[in-house]
């Protein structure tokens, strides 16, 4: 009986792989290491904005501690009597402050509504950041958007508390209370001054980031400064709040 033996497709091949005379099909991506770069600056957005994050934190750590200690030691002096010379018994030296209340409150709201534009602001370059990729689409129109500058208004707002905190050292002084007067008014002068100081760096930052959007860097170098800057906004807003707080209470 006569049998049929099917020819098996593929020896030529299977034999060109083993030898050298086959030329194996090329491979895509070259590899591992190039597919983790292929990506560009976007692909590792997520793990830059967690070491900004976390550099943030470690910045703003010290900055908490400083105020803690400046908070122990002013609850501490207030109790603290101490010893007159000329009558050579221990007195109360601390006399409360006469705070310009109303401006100090102006300069909160002021400074509260500066955290809200700036959360505005990251929140509006994050939308930015999530329709880039379909803007990129050929075909795909989103219209001419029209962003609103919270960036700009948050620092028009942080100048204005800065130049109220100074009419409130003003107002101060004209009440007869400076920095060396008695321990209370420098310890007011203390807490006021090095939370103005640091927010002036806030400042600083926010007018990098307007510098960064006009010099038209990448997306995601903009959204990460914007980011940071708003969270370091937000620590100097409650900061404030605390500063406020302990200034009513313990007078």
């Amino acid at each position: 009986m006569a049998t049929f033996t099917p020819t098996v497709p593929g020896q030529k091949a299977t034999a060109g792989q083993g030898g050298g005379g086959g030329s194996a099909p090329p491979r895509r991506g070259g590899g591992g290491d190039s597919n983790r770069g292929s990506g560009g600056g976007s692909s590792n957005y997520g793990e830059r904005l967690r070491r900004a994050r976390l550099g943030l934190a470690c910045g703003l750590t010290p900055i908490l501690m400083l105020f803690v200690s400046f908070t122990s030691a002013y609850v501490v002096r207030k109790g603290l009597p101490t010893l007159d010379a000329t009558t050579n018994q221990y007195v109360h030296d601390w006399l409360p402050v006469n705070l310009p209340w109303t401006l100090l409150i102006v300069n909160s709201l002021v400074l509260i509504l500066s955290s809200l534009t700036m959360e505005l602001a990251r929140r509006d370059i994050t939308r930015q950041a999530a329709l880039a990729p379909a803007a990129r689409i050929p075909g795909v129109s989103l219209g001419r958007e029209r962003h609103f500058p919270w960036l700009s208004i948050t620092t028009v707002l942080g100048v204005a508390f800065l130049v109220g905190q100074w009419m409130a050292w003003r107002a101060l002084a004209d009440r007869g209370f400076y920095v060396a007067n008695t321990p209370s008014s420098s310890f007011v002068y203390l807490l006021t001054g090095m939370h103005a100081i640091h927010l002036a760096g806030g400042v600083i930052a926010l007018l990098a980031a307007g510098a960064i959007a006009l010099l038209h860097r990448p997306l995601d170098n903009r959204r990460i400064v914007v980011d940071v800057t708003a969270w370091y906004w937000h620590f100097m807003a409650l900061l404030w709040i605390y500063v406020f707080a302990l200034l009513a209470l313990v007078r």
